[in-house]
């Protein structure tokens, strides 16, 4: 139980917090103390490697009680994308480790089964821990085990459907699940939408405790009325409070409603969630109001800017310099608002990514036609759709591993009807720092086989303004992947583009072996060349722009003269660029071509520089001399 000792803190603090298990031996002044070197740890740390500082500062307290209530790891936590997870880590026996946070070989800034115990859901996406906890729960029933589950989601990933779904069946299931929603009024950016003015803090956490002592009080006054009348009474508190609090929509779903409650003072958390373990049955919601980025100045003034960040100063909380080349999401962003300042029909949208997707100068010059629907792709892709019925030009910006949640939308509800839709694939390929959840290197082997859709990479940031330009003209839907980070610093044309679909550029010409590398592989596929030919090994290099139609003419013409050819993506093999061009080769019946394949194997990619990942995946300009020298040898 709690502890009330009230005396100053001179005890423990974060460096000799080991395990959980240490929290327990401590008073809640202690805990207070241990709360102030997570935020420090936390703030330093980040300083250095970068990493999502908003939304961890904000869950200090509410880790804390959690851990110091539940018996963790039996007890399970369930982290929604987990990238809150930092005072998590800390508090689990990875302080040591700590300042390799999203480092190459380091630890993940999500939850990780390989990392501890203590991590009982791997996630990096929104909106899937009351699933998975709905799912741990009725296992630990079927199998007999006590412990509890406890599901921590934000406002913002309640915007998805799929937390719904969960909610739906955890209602109907009446089981004991705990769901905590973490209320900060953001997800990255400002949360949008119906339910997040539902659940806005219209009325504070005082005001509700006020207005439900004073309804208790009232009833306990009528004296001399019989029990069944004081029930009747005592409903009517009850709806009461679900009228003027968010409960009445988790009541409705058949959830025990808690809250609001302050997500900032300990030992309110740590009776109320004493409370719930020891006498609620039944799936129970409590709902905590938090404060993103508190205990840091800049981040608590602008905590959109900090919720994911390089490294930065801080005393001043500004990113540390850094120069180089515009980034392809720039160009993105202003190729986008040049097109619409002469094209009327042109709409952008984002789920819940204005900034990340470069779409908040958009949002800015033309908020009558830009659209952010919070986290949910599905709705995203299909309300597209519904626009592009009436003539409109949608362009949907998502990253490539977020669009994976809307491949049933993207056939079904553009590709089939062959609607004008725009999918703009941010952040395609290898990403960094955020690792496998992050990575998008599935888009091309998840898209390329799908009818009516035209695919386009562009080799460098100056095509990708005409590809964007080319998209948005076309009759049909078209992707253009692009991948995060600078561009190659090449100039940009000031007059805009129309690409013709299905057409290559022959960059190089070599009569030894053809180099078919895609997107932005393009680059290190040239670098490759000049070196081959400085070994006498003369090498043509394509870029195929399109992927889908590809140029079939093109790439078969160079593929006899040379007889070989070595294809080059930032996307996973099986079923992904090179697949393609081999299925060409086979239908052409060019049996004695030599072929060989640089894309990344079967296995997930963790964390890292994306140019160490290029690297230990084979796809840098050494790793294509070496492969295309191997092709050399074969008869």
């Amino acid at each position: 139980m709690l502890t009330t000792d009230t005396t100053e803190c001179t005890g423990p603090r974060l460096k000799d917090i080991h395990s959980p298990q240490d929290l327990r031996k401590l008073s809640v002044p202690e805990l207070n103390g241990i709360a102030e070197d997570l935020r420090q740890t936390i703030i330093t740390t980040l300083a250095e490697t970068g990493g999502h500082l908003a939304p961890s500062l904000g869950v200090v307290e509410l880790t804390l009680a959690l851990h110091y209530v539940f018996n963790t790891p039996d007890d399970k936590l369930v982290w929604d994308v987990g990238h809150q997870t930092y005072a998590h880590k800390l508090l689990t026996g990875r302080q040591k480790q700590f300042h390799t946070l999203r480092q190459y070989g380091g630890l993940s800034g999500f939850p990780k089964f390989k990392e501890s115990e203590y991590d009982a859901f791997e996630t990096g996406h929104s909106s899937t821990s009351i699933s998975a906890a709905l799912g741990m729960t009725l296992g630990k029933n079927i199998t007999g085990d006590t412990n509890r589950v406890v599901a921590i989601i934000g406002d913002g990933s309640m915007t998805a459907g799929m937390a719904f779904e969960a909610l739906n069946q955890a209602g109907h299931l009446d089981k004991d699940l705990i769901i905590i929603l973490n209320d900060n009024e953001m997800s990255i950016s400002e949360n949008v939408g119906a339910m997040s003015s539902f659940l806005s803090r219209q009325l504070t956490s005082k005001t509700v405790r006020r207005l439900r002592k004073h309804v208790s009080s009232k009833l306990k006054e009528l004296h001399g009325v019989g029990d069944r009348f004081l029930n009747v009474l005592k409903k009517s508190e009850e709806n009461i409070k679900s009228f003027f609090t968010p409960g009445m929509l988790f009541e409705a779903l058949k959830l025990n409603y808690i809250g609001p409650i302050s997500g900032h003072e300990i030992e309110d958390l740590i009776l109320t969630l004493e409370n719930i373990r020891d006498n609620v049955d039944g799936p129970v919601l409590v709902h905590v109001l938090t404060q993103k980025g508190k205990g840091y100045g800049p981040a608590e003034k602008n905590p959109g800017n900090y919720h994911g960040l390089g490294p930065f100063n801080v005393e001043t909380g500004e990113p540390k310099p850094s120069s180089g080349p515009i980034s392809y999401t720039e160009v993105f962003s202003n190729t986008i608002c040049k097109i619409a300042r002469t094209n009327s029909r042109i709409t952008a949208i984002t789920a819940a990514m204005p900034a990340g997707t470069g779409l908040a100068s958009f949002a800015t010059e033309f908020p009558e036609r830009f659209f952010d629907v919070g986290i949910a792709e599905q709705h995203a892709v299909t309300f597209a759709a519904g626009l592009a019925t009436e003539g409109i030009r949608p362009v949907v910006a998502i990253y490539s591993s977020f669009f994976q949640r809307a491949m049933d939308q993207i056939i079904h509800d553009v590709c089939i009807p062959n609607l004008p839709v725009t999918l703009a694939i941010d952040r395609a390929g290898v990403v960094g720092d955020d690792g496998p959840t992050h990575h998008g290197v599935f888009d091309i082997s998840f898209l390329r086989f799908i009818p009516n859709l035209t695919y386009m990479a562009p080799k460098d940031e100056n095509e990708l303004q005409h590809m964007l330009n080319t998209a948005v003209s076309l009759p049909g839907p078209v992707a253009i992947r692009y991948p995060r980070g600078a561009g190659e610093d090449v100039a940009m044309d000031q007059q805009l583009q129309i690409l013709e679909p299905g057409k290559g550029e022959l960059l190089r010409e070599g009569k030894d072996i053809l180099l078919l590398p895609v997107g932005n592989r393009v680059y290190p596929a040239l670098r490759a060349a000049e070196g081959l030919g400085k070994i006498g090994i003369e090498a043509a290099v394509i870029n195929p722009r399109f992927i889908k139609p590809l140029d079939k003419e093109l790439i078969c013409e160079w593929a006899r003269k040379t007889g070989r050819v070595l294809t080059v993506e930032d996307n996973v093999r099986h079923g992904g660029f090179g697949s393609l061009v081999l299925t060409l080769l086979s239908e052409r019946k060019l049996y004695n071509i030599k072929t060989s394949l640089l894309a990344y194997q079967d296995n997930f990619i963790e964390h890292g520089p994306q140019k160490i990942l290029w690297k230990n995946s084979r796809l840098d300009s050494p790793s294509i001399i070496s492969a295309a020298m191997e092709l050399m040898k074969e008869k």
